[in-house]
């Protein structure tokens, strides 16, 4: 059992509701670490529109020395409606989240996706369909189109282009990571390409089929990626870890995000060469900001990822995951999934966990 560990942790809420679920991850945080004999070293930093309002730079060099210096980042929301209305706008919150994972080399995204035996209903999907359902999305986040060179638009702004650029060396980094999170699971790894049409997929496949045989105990499979996202709705109980490019990863996880009913349930870790980072999957919801409504699960179910992968601490992530599947079963919940209940606030479901953890 690990006691007195030392968990420096950059705090960056970001914006809209981000510094509210922040505030109840933190409280939760702050409640494991006294129970399990942790020090807890917080910092905070800005990031996205806050940042530029504050200096011009969605991700100013302090807030990168910061998370450069600590264990792990624990990242909130960013976005504004003032930038996503202005299509004319030189500077944007999303460079500065961009910027953050290429500095970092947070080259991985894992998602998982679950489902909640409380919250089977909310689905979209047929209960038969998605109870038991439990995979891992596992996306590369530094390469491909977002960040391929060239890029840009023709003098007259009636052509547009962009460049999917990858190496050997980022496919096998992802792979390789990929591989590691099945043998830990029930090893099965299934690759999403599309290389019956692009180069790029071609090279992933390439490596893929080279690197399975270093796996022998994991069965490996390969979808084309409309296949995959149709298997995501069809099946979903097929896939264990599911890896693929930046692109195709960003879609297939925020379709299969909605299996589970809520968006404001599922966390993610970006591993990083240098500082791992450990946010929920929705954005800032601007509608919702100051209003003490939003889901806070997500961000407190990131701390218990931080836990996990962060650090190492299983039984630390695990207390957390306990106390939410608690408040699940309790109904202690938000409007988005009261279901016609009672609709509690944000800070209320926040203090509920808190309190479970405490005694």
């Amino acid at each position: 059992m690990n006691i007195n560990m030392d968990l420096k942790i950059a705090v960056l809420a970001g914006d809209g509701i981000g510094p509210e679920i922040m505030e109840q991850a933190l409280a939760v945080t702050r409640a494991v670490c006294a129970k399990k004999g942790h020090k807890l070293l917080l910092k905070e930093g800005i990031v996205g529109a806050c940042a530029i309002d504050a200096t011009g730079d969605p991700y100013p060099e302090e807030t990168h020395r910061l998370c450069m210096e600590s264990d792990a980042v624990l990242f909130g929301a960013i976005g504004d409606p003032k930038y996503d209305n202005d299509p004319n706008a030189k500077v944007r919150p999303e460079q500065g989240l961009l910027r953050m994972r290429k500095q970092l080399g947070l080259y991985g995204n894992i998602r998982p996706v679950m489902t909640f035996p409380s919250l089977i209903h909310k689905s979209p999907l047929r209960a038969d369909l998605v109870e038991g359902a439990d995979f891992m999305c596992i996306r590369e986040l530094t390469g491909g189109l977002y960040f391929g060179r060239p890029q840009g638009r023709s003098e007259d702004g009636n052509t547009a282009f962009d460049t999917c650029l990858y190496t050997r060396e980022e496919v096998e980094r992802i792979l390789h990571l990929a591989y590691k999170f099945a043998g830990q699971r029930r090893k099965k790894l299934t690759v999403v390409d599309k290389a019956n049409v692009i180069a790029t997929s071609r090279l992933w496949r390439q490596i893929a089929q080279e690197i399975a045989p270093q796996y022998p105990d994991i069965e490996t499979d390969y979808l084309f990626v409309d296949n995959a996202a149709m298997r995501i709705i069809q099946w979903p109980k097929s896939f264990d870890v599911l890896v693929t490019e930046n692109l195709f990863g960003d879609i297939l996880t925020d379709e299969a995000s909605v299996i589970t009913g809520s968006l404001g349930l599922l966390p993610s870790a970006s591993i990083g060469v240098h500082t791992s980072l450990f946010e929920p999957i929705h954005g800032s919801y601007p509608q919702a900001t100051g209003k003490n409504i939003a889901n806070p699960l997500a961000m407190i179910l990131s701390a218990a990822l931080m836990f996990e992968y962060g650090f190492g601490l299983m039984e630390e992530g695990a207390m957390i995951r306990e106390a939410v599947n608690a408040s699940l079963e309790k109904g202690i919940v938000t409007e988005d999934i009261a279901d016609g209940g009672k609709a509690y606030s944000t800070r209320e479901v926040g203090n509920w966990i808190r309190e479970f953890i405490e005694r």
